[in-house]
């Protein structure tokens, strides 16, 4: 027993704690201040106190007092200052040891729960080890149970069906007592309907009578007994149904023909759901075939004013030739009005016909089998090719309205298909109908693209050569100085091209497969080829007879010029012959100029619009290419004839020029006439001004490998020329020197050329002329460096002035 601070005694060992103590959320707070709260719950009050005013309380080194030391602090001022220290300890004592009680209690509950949790855990095991036992018996039964069901259903089912069946053959048999009675009736006697049973009168049945009728027929027309009297041909045999054959089918006409009759009032009146009525009674008949083709028939759109009109609507005014986009704008106009009044129809087919895809077949092909072909063999007239028409359009004229009526009939199957036309094939129907013209068209391109050459060229005024008269001369005056006239122009080509490649077109719209097209496309461009070949070729022979007029001209007046007098007027017809010259001159190179334009354009072209098509077929290309340049040939051989005579004229007016200007005083003139600032003579500036003048032309006109070969031609042959003018004179050492200023002058002015074998050559004509200038005791060492011209040299010494008096020959005997 203990006493508290009050006097009041406490036993500490009263305290007994219990398991529901620690149940729920346990506060050890709480259960410290319910155990001592009895013994000294004034001092706690006096604790709390003191912590509060121990707080501002400091330590010597400047750190807040602890309670503990507080404490320790007034225990030593005063004492006692907690006498219930004994009793707290009786208490934690006695609350130890009740503690410790309290878990051996809960220990051994807890190794009861368990044993017990142990044995309820091996019997629930046991019972669900016996349920799913007897879960897989009941699953075993189950499974026999639906495979007695399933047996029993089948069973069933062939009973079911058994049943039905014998439903079905009573019902035949029912069906066929009452075909048969119908069929006595219709073999009772021939042509004698009146008897027939009331079922086959009754305007309310007819589709029953209708549907019987048809049976009967069927089974009347397969009868044995009629089948083998047929075969054996007796006469005397029985007549089986035959009669009633013949009834029957009387019957079914006057049905048939009494369904149409109604169809078409109801149509008249619109009455849709009667027709549909109709139709679908017919449908008995021939499947429907009757009242569908008979509807299509009876369309206002296939009457014969309608379908002649269609023509006045394309064609315009039937007196005046008609225009291929005149005539596309009235195909399209006429198509879209027939493409329109087919859905309309397809509206009251959907509505009237069972199966609206068959009729709309039918319609479909009746506008691509009457009313288009009846527009087309009017708009289509194929002309002859044995005698073409020239006039009123010509073979070009058909192949335009053709091109237009093809592609707009195209677009006409397009719309027709997609508006609806079961399985009919649109696209195969369209391209037989064009099937005879597309047959023989690239003949009739082929035709026409030549025609339209020959027209042109009429036009023009030129005579073509024909194949009769190739290769001699047969056009008169008249019409050579008419051809003459005309000069090449690109302008004109651009034209074949623009008909090739509206022949391409036309190629590229009638031919689908590729081989096809490559070998139409080729054909056409061959024609192109051979227009433009013989265009170019005929224009530079046409520029080349300038050139050739100015030849006779020069003849004359060499002809006037040798015969050792002097002729009348023979130094102007000298100059006129040079005027029509170099006039011609410039005109053959302006001809030729426009041809590089013209193979320009034709390349562009080929490359373009040509070319894209052949590539996809093996071959086609390079065989294209082959042919080209082989068309090309005889242009370039036209050119090559003309660019010689060409060379011809001027080599001409430059020895006319050198023997009309050139004195021999010229290289024969006394020292006193040299002057320091020695010019050319006259021969010689006349000659450079005219190459430079007349060779403008050629440097704007030619150009590559063509301009170097024709400048170096030209310049050998002005070296050959200079030459052998010069081997006409003789030089003193004055003159040596005026004909060195000549040669430096030449070479300059061929410098242009670009001509490295040309400049080799002047440079060694200045070499040469030293022999007129150096002493003779000199000549012997002036060719050491230069041997090959010493053949040259040899000559030129015997034109020194001093050659004989100086006995050259004698002295220079060693030298060669």
């Amino acid at each position: 027993m203990e006493e508290t601070k009050n006097g009041a005694t406490i036993d500490a060992s009263a305290i007994i704690l219990s398991i529901d103590e620690f149940k729920g959320d346990v506060s050890f707070d709480v259960l410290f201040r319910k155990l001592v709260n009895q013994f000294l719950p004034s001092c706690l009050e006096e604790i709390d106190a003191s912590e509060k005013a121990s707080v501002n309380d400091v330590m010597p080194r400047g750190h807040t007092r602890t309670h503990s030391e507080a404490v320790k602090f007034s225990v030593g001022i005063s004492s006692p200052l907690f006498p219930e220290v004994d009793a707290l300890l009786s208490l934690f004592k006695n609350s130890g040891t009740q503690l410790i009680d309290l878990r051996k209690k809960i220990d051994g509950k807890l190794n009861n729960l368990k044993k017990e949790v142990a044995s309820q855990d091996y019997k629930h095991r046991k019972t669900l080890s016996e349920l799913e036992k007897r879960v897989e018996v009941l699953f075993d039964s189950f499974a026999r149970l639906d495979s007695r069901i399933s047996s029993v259903g089948q069973t069933a089912a062939k009973i079911g069906d058994h049943l039905q069946s014998a439903d079905t053959q009573r019902e035949n048999a029912t069906q066929t007592i009452d075909l048969i009675k119908y069929l006595m009736e219709f073999n009772s006697s021939p042509g004698d309907l009146m008897e027939l049973s009331p079922l086959f009168s009754d305007d309310t049945r007819v589709s029953e009578a209708a549907s019987i009728a048809q049976k009967l027929r069927s089974f009347a027309e397969e009868d044995p007994g009629r089948q083998a009297m047929t075969v054996s041909g007796n006469a005397t045999a029985s007549k089986g149904l035959e009669v009633a054959v013949g009834n029957l089918q009387e019957y079914c006409n006057e049905l048939e023909n009494k369904l149409l009759s109604r169809f078409d009032v109801a149509s008249q009146k619109k009455d849709l759901c009667s027709m549909a009525q109709c139709a679908i009674i017919l449908l008995q008949f021939n499947r429907g075939t009757s009242v569908m083709q008979h509807y299509v028939g009876l369309r206002p759109m296939f009457d014969l004013e309608v379908m002649n009109a269609d023509v006045q609507v394309v064609l315009g005014d039937s007196g005046s030739q008609p225009i291929p986009s005149n005539v596309g704008q009235g195909l399209s106009s006429l198509y879209k009005e027939i493409t329109d009044t087919v859905k309309k129809e397809a509206e009251t087919i959907t509505a009237v016909f069972p199966y609206p895809n068959d009729v709309m077949s039918i319609l479909v092909q009746r506008v691509l089998e009457d009313r288009v072909p009846n527009l087309l063999e009017k708009l289509l007239l194929k002309p002859s090719l044995v005698n073409p028409p020239s006039k009123e359009g010509g073979l070009i004229l058909y192949l335009r309205m053709l091109a237009v009526s093809y592609e707009k009939t195209l677009e006409l199957s397009k719309d027709l298909h997609s508006v609806g036309c079961g399985d009919l094939d649109v696209e195969g129907l369209t391209e037989s109908l064009f099937l005879p013209h597309k047959d023989t068209y690239i003949e009739y391109e082929k035709v026409s693209l030549r025609l339209l050459y020959k027209e042109k060229m009429e036009e023009l005024g030129i005579e073509s050569s024909s194949s009769e008269s190739k290769g001699t001369i047969g056009r008169s005056k008249g019409a050579s100085i008419a051809s003459s006239q005309h000069q090449i122009t690109v302008t004109i080509v651009t034209d074949f091209v623009h008909w090739n490649e509206e022949a391409i077109s036309r190629c590229t719209l009638f031919s689908t497969q590729e081989t096809t097209l490559a070998a139409n496309v080729r054909l056409v461009f061959t024609c192109l080829l051979k227009q433009v070949s013989q265009y170019i070729t005929e224009g530079l022979e046409r520029a080349r007879e300038s050139l050739t007029d100015a030849a006779a001209s020069r003849e004359r007046f060499v002809l006037g010029t040798s015969v050792g007098r002097r002729v009348a007027g023979s130094t102007s017809i000298g100059e006129t012959a040079a005027a029509a010259g170099e006039s011609g001159f410039k005109s053959f190179m302006l001809a030729l100029q426009q041809c590089g334009s013209i193979v320009v354009v034709l390349q562009q072209f080929f490359a373009n619009s040509v070319s894209q098509i052949l590539l996809p077929v093996e071959g086609a290309h390079a065989a294209a290419c082959e042919e080209m340049a082989s068309a090309m040939s005889s242009a370039e051989a036209a050119a090559y004839k003309g660019l010689q005579l060409c060379i011809e004229t001027v080599m001409a007016e430059v020895d006319r020029l050198q023997s009309a200007e050139q004195k021999a005083a010229d290289f024969r003139s006394s020292d006193d006439d040299i002057s320091p600032e020695q010019r050319p003579t006259n021969a010689c500036t006349r000659v450079i001004a005219y190459l430079s003048r007349v060779l403008e032309s050629a440097f704007t006109t030619l150009d590559g490998l063509n301009k170097q070969a024709f400048l170096t031609e030209l310049g050998n042959r002005l070296h050959k020329l200079v030459m052998s003018h010069w081997e006409k004179f003789t030089f003193n050492w004055s003159g040596g020197l005026q004909l060195k200023r000549d040669i430096s002058e030449y070479a300059d002015f061929v410098r242009c050329f670009n001509a490295p074998t040309v400049d080799e050559k002047f440079e060694l004509l200045g070499i040469l002329a030293n022999v007129f200038i150096v002493a003779p005791e000199s000549l012997s060492s002036l060719f050491e460096g230069t041997p090959s011209i010493k053949t040259d040299a040899k000559r030129f010494i015997q034109l020194r002035d001093d050659y004989k008096s100086t006995k050259l020959a004698t002295k220079l005997s060693s030298l060669w």
